[in-house]
């Protein structure tokens, strides 16, 4: 008899749930469009359609669990979720609950980053390592711990906000409200900012200018990556800098929680696949830990199917 997990991503607006089987394998998928601003009903049932859509192609006894990415604030405990900014239709929702009550399997919920850590340690590069630190780089900096292969949540649920963490106290003020957090200063907002800034510069010739036309202000973490892949001098001293971000950042992580391996994610480290081991070369630079250099810094399996993926990996938990 076969077995699956479904996973469930939910966004602002969509709902992405997969059918994942028992090796991690996304088998199927499907997109919905999630019901944000209504009532906890209606996003309730963005996420059923999504689900009952995967449940045509397989028998409902084949199912050993729904994991649901959320985002918070949310109590991965209870599978509460709290007050997300950008769903407001849940509001002190037990989403877990809910769930469970309809399709009467266990069903766990948590956020992405914890999610993605898990499906990483349990199918993808963080396979054969006990404790897991996992970053995805992209909008935004997300990240998820595991100790003895388990997610590390903190007192509350709260844990694990690594991309809140400040490297410059008189930084920039990040969204959080905190200055200097690695998110404002290295994901892929800061990474276009800073290119317009150097493109501001008198006389600066790049390959950027001419990918928007010379609208400096279209420039963007996109725009960097494909200049770099063009051997973009601008672009490349770009992405050092954020490199460089990075390696004072995980520095600081080495130090407090010596990983047996830290696992990249997110489509900022597509673009700097290429610098990984200039990160790892660096990362020791900025730690006091002696035997940092021994510590594997490596490629997330998973992509765009992360959230999925991670979903369905809180089931085997």
């Amino acid at each position: 008899m076969s077995e699956y997990f479904i996973g469930v991503d939910v966004g602002g607006t969509k709902v992405a749930a997969g059918l994942v089987d028992a090796a991690g394998d996304v088998q199927s998928m499907t997109r919905t469009p999630m019901q944000a601003t209504g009532t906890a009903e209606e996003g309730l049932a963005a996420v059923r359609k999504a689900i009952d859509s995967l449940l045509e192609s397989v028998s409902p006894s084949d199912i050993k669990g729904i994991g649901i990415c959320s985002p918070g604030p949310l109590d991965p405990f209870t599978g509460v979720v709290i007050n997300p900014p950008n769903l407001r239709c849940w509001h002190g929702f037990p989403l877990a609950e809910s769930v469970r009550n309809i399709y009467s399997v266990p069903v766990k919920v948590d956020n992405d980053a914890n999610a993605a850590a898990l499906a990483e340690a349990q199918w993808g590069s963080g396979i054969g390592y006990k404790n897991v630190f996992y970053a995805t780089l992209g909008t935004g900096i997300g990240t998820g711990i595991l100790f003895g292969k388990k997610i590390f949540h903190g007192r509350t649920g709260a844990a694990a906000e690594g991309g809140h963490n400040s490297i410059d106290y008189r930084g920039p003020i990040c969204g959080c409200g905190k200055p200097g957090c690695i998110e404002i200063l290295a994901a892929g907002p800061a990474i276009g900012r800073r290119a317009r800034q150097a493109l501001l510069e008198p006389e600066a010739k790049s390959l950027m200018l001419d990918l928007v036309q010379g609208d400096v202000q279209k420039v963007t973490a996109e725009t960097v990556g494909e200049a770099y892949r063009a051997g973009d001098g601008i672009a490349t001293t770009v992405l050092r800098e954020t490199l460089h971000l990075l390696a004072v950042w995980l520095g600081n992580i080495v130090d407090l929680l010596e990983p047996d391996v830290i696992i990249i994610g997110g489509g900022v480290s597509m673009m700097l696949a290429p610098m990984f081991p200039e990160l790892k070369a660096e990362i020791p630079k900025f730690c006091i830990n002696p035997r940092a250099s021994e510590i594997p810094l490596v490629h997330a399996r998973y992509g765009q199917d992360a959230g999925i993926a991670g979903a369905a990996a809180l089931c085997t938990l």
